[in-house]
């Protein structure tokens, strides 16, 4: 598969991501808000639901598929053992943007993850509880879903870089959907056609109003894609496949667009995260600078592309750099131009890892509002200037795009110079 160089998740992303001072007590790491401690709470609210070896409630629909002993990979859905009327809000980070940091922790503890080993290739010829899991994940809307376990589920914590976290856990038995699920016409079509390659069933179903989310989930459970080329795709990796798939398409048509004729500054910030977005006008270029600042010494990471793409994995920033590039590529479409985009990416002390979706999803927030205006470079950076905490020394420095753009020698530029010196030797 051509996103097989998707499919990893580097060791600066686990180490940016992972907190070593958290060790449940309030204010050791400096955090307004405990991970452990939260979680804590919502395993006294699930207690009664985990008392037994059986699980009853309704799937947001949501499923994980883990990467640990890849081929082989613990499959299952992820089921809230609560009463609620709705439980969707669980699992789409789209809606997660105005909510306080531990009300989310409390929406992905309180999912109880069902696990079972199976081989990637299975779903070419699913098992019954691959296909009940198939099943949740094509539904529109929150199925009941019933789980037993060989155990009472474990109380542990998972955080991932790229995707939220979720709560309790315990190998399955057994699964059964207590209703029938509800799946869009369009998802059933795509994931009916067994000779349709499993980009153009991404394309597809993104283009049909599908959400990111659920395209994503059904990727992940091995729905698209030729029959026999079918396979379970962890969910981290699944994440950044769908960005690169989704921004990729966009790219090649953005690419025959006129450009922008003045700079533009977007941004927004929340849930401890900032995300400033700058537009050059200039053919199709894009970088993602990303820093964490948890010192005064803090610098930013950088990967960049021109204007043909790049072919190489974005090491640096990994899932954040598709991430933030897709939000762009779907505003430039939308506007009809073409441009260039740096994008600055801040990270505060009191973030908690939740994945990679909050850099989407703020990014699509910022490109929503009306953009300031301006017509120089420098203007620009002036701008930014304030409304970014690191030194924009800092950010110009490790920019590789900023630098081009400066030096380069601009073929109007020649032009004019040329008409110049025409001018100037006509007696």
């Amino acid at each position: 598969m051509g996103q097989a160089r998707l499919f990893r998740v580097t060791q600066a992303e686990y180490n940016r991501n992972l907190c070593p001072l958290c060790r449940g007590f309030r204010g050791l790491c400096g955090k307004p808000i405990c991970p452990i401690l939260v979680k804590a709470k919502a395993m006294l609210e699930l207690e009664k639901g985990l008392s037994s070896e059986n699980v009853f409630g309704s799937s947001p629909p949501s499923v994980f598929v883990g990467s640990w002993n890849y081929p082989r990979v613990l499959t299952g859905p992820l089921v809230p053992p609560i009463s609620a009327t709705d439980t969707s809000i669980m699992d789409l980070p789209e809606l997660w943007l105005d909510k306080p940091l531990d009300e989310i922790l409390r929406y992905r503890f309180s999912l109880v993850r069902g696990k079972s080993t199976m081989d990637v290739k299975s779903a070419r010829d699913p098992s019954r509880l691959l296909s009940t899991v198939q099943e949740v994940v094509m539904a529109s809307k929150p199925t009941d879903t019933e789980m037993w376990f060989t155990k009472k589920p474990k109380l542990s914590i998972i955080f991932s870089p790229r995707e939220p976290p979720s709560g309790p856990s315990a190998f399955i038995k057994r699964a059964v959907l207590a209703e029938n699920p509800r799946v869009p016409r369009q998802i059933d079509q795509v994931v009916s056609d067994a000779d349709l390659r499993a980009e153009l069933g991404v394309r597809k179903l993104y283009d049909s109003s599908i959400s990111q989310r659920q395209i994503t989930r059904v990727f992940s459970v091995g729905l698209l894609g030729l029959k026999q080329q079918r396979r379970l795709v962890p969910t981290e990796w699944s994440i950044t496949a769908v960005d690169d798939i989704l921004g990729r398409a966009l790219h090649r048509e953005v690419l025959n667009y006129p450009w922008i004729n003045e700079f533009r500054i977007f941004g927004h910030m929340a849930l401890g995260n900032n995300v400033q977005v700058l537009l050059i006008p200039s053919s199709w270029m894009f970088e993602a600078l990303e820093a964490w600042l948890v010192s005064p010494d803090s610098l930013p990471r950088s990967d960049h592309e021109l204007v043909w793409g790049r072919r190489s994995y974005a090491g640096d920033l990994a899932g954040a750099y598709y991430a933030t590039r897709l939000p762009v590529l779907e505003y430039l479409k939308s506007i009809r131009r073409q441009a260039g985009a740096l994008i600055f990416l801040e990270v505060y002390p009191e973030w908690i890892p939740l994945g990679v979706w909050r850099f989407r999803e703020i990014c699509r927030e910022a490109l929503k509002r009306e953009p300031m205006k301006f017509n120089t470079l420098n203007e620009s950076l002036k701008e930014l200037k304030g409304r970014l905490r690191l030194p924009l020394e800092k950010w110009i420095e490790r920019s590789k795009i900023l630098e081009w753009y400066r030096t380069q020698t601009r073929i109007t530029t020649f032009l004019t110079h040329n008409i110049k010196g025409a001018f100037l030797q006509v007696p």
